[in-house]
């Protein structure tokens, strides 16, 4: 006898949640800042910067250099040197792999909705070889606004047609609780990722998961 599953949609960031790309954007940060003539950071104040998306993480960093005139020239200069850097010792959390089958040969269907820019995400999931565990995914330029906006989250539902209150947002960070939240469906967070220095919980996930394989006793009959 089939067990009812208790969504049919998982929802999932990718920066802090899959995989842990504050060393490549670091250094992609600071080859950028040295190209510009600024000191480099130290990576774990990056790591405070991430999670709004490319724009916001080079605008923190120009402001930590009192610098923000320069955005024209970094952003670009950006783009270059992650590109470059995007696959140098990148890896997933642990579990995170295992869980995303295990939900698949559950029959869910599962979609990545993050800020980073879209020509970044499908060479990191092909690298990572998980991009058939996603029958979507979304990056922050395919819809007008990025997450805290529940817009994503909601086309996501509507491109997989499925309902936000049968949806499961999976992140770490505010910015996933806040567009969960606004989109009606519920959200899990993750305390190990990114969210600029503060306790996922203050949030109020509707879940806190100290690890990735948790969200399989959520999600498992």
């Amino acid at each position: 006898m089939s067990v009812e599953r208790p969504f049919d949609l998982v929802l999932f960031d990718l920066d802090g949640t899959l995989i842990d790309s504050a060393s490549q954007l670091a250094l992609a940060v600071n080859r950028t800042l040295s190209d510009l003539g600024l000191a480099e950071a130290d990576e774990a104040v990056v790591r405070t910067w991430v999670g709004n998306g490319a724009d916001k993480l080079i605008q923190r960093a120009l402001d930590y250099r009192e610098a923000p005139e320069l955005f024209p020239r970094a952003r670009p200069l950006f783009d270059q040197h992650y590109q470059a850097c995007l696959l140098e010792g990148l890896g997933m959390y642990e579990g995170v792999e295992r869980s995303l089958r295990r939900l698949q040969r559950l029959g869910y269907r599962q979609a990545v909705v993050t800020n980073k820019p879209s020509h970044f995400v499908q060479p990191i999931l092909d690298a990572l070889g998980i991009a058939d565990c996603f029958a979507l995914w979304l990056g922050g330029n395919c819809v007008p606004e990025k997450k805290p906006s529940p817009s994503p989250l909601l086309h996501a539902c509507h491109e997989l047609g499925v309902s936000p209150s049968r949806t499961l947002m999976v992140g770490d960070s505010e910015n996933d609780v806040l567009a969960a939240q606004a989109a009606g469906m519920k959200v899990a967070g993750l305390t190990y990722g990114y969210n600029y220095g503060r306790p996922i919980a203050d949030s109020r996930p509707d879940w806190v998961c100290e690890q990735f394989v948790q969200l399989d006793a959520l999600l498992a009959e």
